[in-house]
């Protein structure tokens, strides 16, 4: 489904056809981005443009833009049989020129963006631009590979970014798309990541929503430049072995008036019902997914990103906001469904639709749930009756963390079993360990400002989180500046604080996240069991006294060597036995308290040999000190060669 190489030019436009109508009105057509907006007749502007629109409860639609004064009655288009779709030709406009949809419905005339439109003005003006969209890509190797650097026992480990406020220039101004391919993609290589995320990048009205209030839903914002440069940032990064993976947000949609909001005069996209149209929590509209055609449009949407634009995976927003009808509502507020029930079963067919069809038209591409509940199955196959997503957020284990973390380390005896629960539901989903933009804004503080102690405690504290997210089972998410310790929590007005780098104690973070993702992706016992049960052992869960937890990882099914791992939560040196699964010499891979990461470097100078007894349910064990406020991995000498 990709073109990986080649021409830039756009694709013309093919005519709508009967089926085309059929299959849209059925909730089955998954490419509506080459049938409705606006297409170019031929090479050239002079050929024409045909331009598409759903609205069946409309009188009169015309298209208004630069060229016609932005009159009604000049360029009106003609509906297609009982679809309600109108569509036809406009001559006179190219590429740039800007145009709406005027459109009678039953309450007046409305101005309306084309939901369909692949570009638009930059905000705060709000009419759409026709584009001849088109990328000479050069990531064929990539796309090759991804599926298997996207199975389930492959290392992933995503750097989320939000692209306003990464890095600005000295006036103040973002980075655009083109300079973001420069100076990210080299970043994000230096950092060892496998992956970056997007914070949403689908044109969106206001600034401070991130990008979670949509208002177009395939156009990327044009604040930071045009299509073709949002493209060569993904191509970019695909070339220097990076995947994308684009924030996706089908749950909800802007309210402003010239978005999909009563689009023909009536609820169209949304909910008539304000007990299910309007968002309790985001005061905006919520999609209505019992319309065949509302399905077509929020699919076509997700397969467009992974068509066009080559993206590797969809995070999908908000999953739980979806799946529940009274989701943030009081009783009275919302309606059982047919059954009775709370659950949103339009919604959920819709999901299993989603993920079904990106599947199966982009094999190898990655579907990850934003799911805060424990819904069964949400990993699970729609086939086999679960919502069919590859991954799922574990939003649990980001709060008991922090919540263990933020706690001094005299009281973390106390509070054990927050990291130990986790183990207990580990192996109902495929997870991804996150700890993402939600938890720095808001007055939440930073994540080394969250760590308790003086300035060098905290950013041991957060060394040792990062190192424990790595070594536990699961994918890995950070929000971009973590790996500069920022005292500041994200701002998305301003950049991070780029300075931090050149401090050496703020550079070790830095370092020790590199070293950490190049250990995650070079021993399989990291990363090949992080989705089955059978890649994670508990070797020591009940010494809260001592604040030890420990654990074995191993690749299943292979020969590679295990990974022995220990984590201090308190800031003494820590006598320790280590139960160990073979016998002879094992060395560290990877210790948060070295002298390189900032760390008081109490670190192995030698191999640590396993010569002790049986300890543990392990048939071996050696006796180590244990690094303060760290984690300590270890692997058999034979592992290292």
């Amino acid at each position: 489904m990709h073109e990986t190489t080649g021409s830039a030019a756009s694709r013309s436009a093919a005519p709508i056809g009967d089926l085309d109508r059929h299959l849209f009105n059925e909730g089955r057509h998954f490419g509506l981005y080459d049938v409705l907006g606006a297409h170019p007749l031929g090479d050239v502007d002079d050929a024409g443009w045909r331009f598409g629109v759903w609205a069946p409860n409309a009188r009169r639609v015309f298209v208004i833009h630069d060229h016609n004064g932005w009159r009604d009655g000049i360029d009106a288009l003609e509906p297609q049989g009982v679809s309600g779709i109108w569509s036809g030709t406009v001559t006179g406009v190219g590429a740039g020129t800007c145009y709406k949809f005027a459109i009678e419905g039953p309450t007046g005339r409305l101005e309306k963006a084309d939901p369909f439109a692949f570009a638009t003005e930059v905000p705060p003006r709000t009419a759409s631009v026709l584009t001849r969209l088109g990328h000479s890509w050069n990531d064929g190797e990539w796309v090759a590979s991804r599926p298997e650097r996207q199975r389930l026992d492959a290392p992933i480990s995503i750097y989320e970014v939000h692209l306003g406020s990464w890095r600005h220039h000295r006036d103040g101004t973002s980075l655009s798309y083109a300079e973001l391919a420069d100076q990210l993609v080299a970043h994000v290589r230096d950092l060892g990541f496998t992956h970056v995320e997007f914070l949403p990048v689908m044109e969106h009205p206001y600034y401070g929503s991130w990008g979670y209030q949509t208002s177009s839903f395939f156009a990327p914002s044009s604040r930071f430049g045009p299509p073709e440069e949002f493209m060569g940032l993904i191509d970019a990064l695909h070339r220097a072995g990076i995947g994308v993976v684009l924030d996706w947000v089908p749950s909800h949609f802007a309210t402003d008036a010239f978005s999909l909001g009563e689009f023909d005069g009536t609820h169209l996209y949304e909910h008539a019902d304000p007990r299910r149209g309007i968002h309790p929590d985001w005061g905006s509209f919520e999609f209505n997914y019992s319309r065949h055609e509302v399905r077509s449009f929020l699919i076509s949407s997700g397969c467009f990103w992974l068509e066009r634009y080559h993206a590797d995976g969809l995070r999908v927003d908000a999953v739980a906001s979806m799946l529940y009808l009274d989701y943030s509502r009081e009783p009275g507020q919302w309606s059982p469904n047919r059954f009775g029930g709370n659950e949103d079963l339009e919604a959920i067919d819709f999901l299993r639709q989603m993920n079904e069809a990106t599947h199966e038209r982009f094999p190898g591409t990655l579907t990850i749930a934003e799911e805060s509940t424990a819904w069964p199955g949400v990993t699970r196959p729609a086939s086999e009756g679960g919502l069919g997503f590859d991954l799922k957020w574990d939003m649990g284990w980001m709060h008991d963390t922090l919540a263990h973390l933020e706690r001094d380390p005299i009281h973390r005896r106390y509070h054990y079993n927050e990291l130990t629960f986790r183990a207990l539901y580990a192996n109902s989903e495929h997870y991804v360990l996150p700890l993402s933009h939600d938890e720095v804004v808001y007055g939440k503080g930073s994540l080394a400002t969250k760590m308790p102690g003086d300035d060098w405690q905290r950013r041991a504290n957060l060394r040792l989180l990062f190192a424990y997210q790595w070594l536990l089972p699961g994918k890995k998410l950070v929000m971009m500046g973590s790996e500069l310790a920022t005292w500041r929590e994200w701002d998305h007005d301003g950049e991070l604080e780029w300075f931090l780098s050149t401090y050496p104690e703020h550079a070790g973070v830095a370092a020790l996240l590199s070293e950490a993702n190049a250990t995650y992706r070079a021993l399989p016992a990291l990363h090949a069991g992080d989705c089955v049960p059978e890649g994670f052992a508990w070797t020591e869960a009940n010494a809260p006294d001592d604040g030890v937890l420990a654990w074995l990882r191993v690749a299943p099914d292979s020969d590679a060597a295990p990974v022995a791992v220990a984590i201090n939560l308190t800031p003494v040196p820590r006598p320790w036995r280590l139960a160990l699964s073979e016998p002879g010499e094992w060395v560290e891979v990877l210790n948060s308290d070295a002298g390189r990461f900032g760390g008081s470097d109490l670190v192995l100078t030698g191999a640590l040999v396993a010569d002790g007894p049986p300890h543990n349910g392990q048939p071996h064990s050696a006796e180590c000190t244990l690094p303060p406020l760290a984690a300590l991995a270890l692997t058999p000498a034979r592992g290292r060669r």
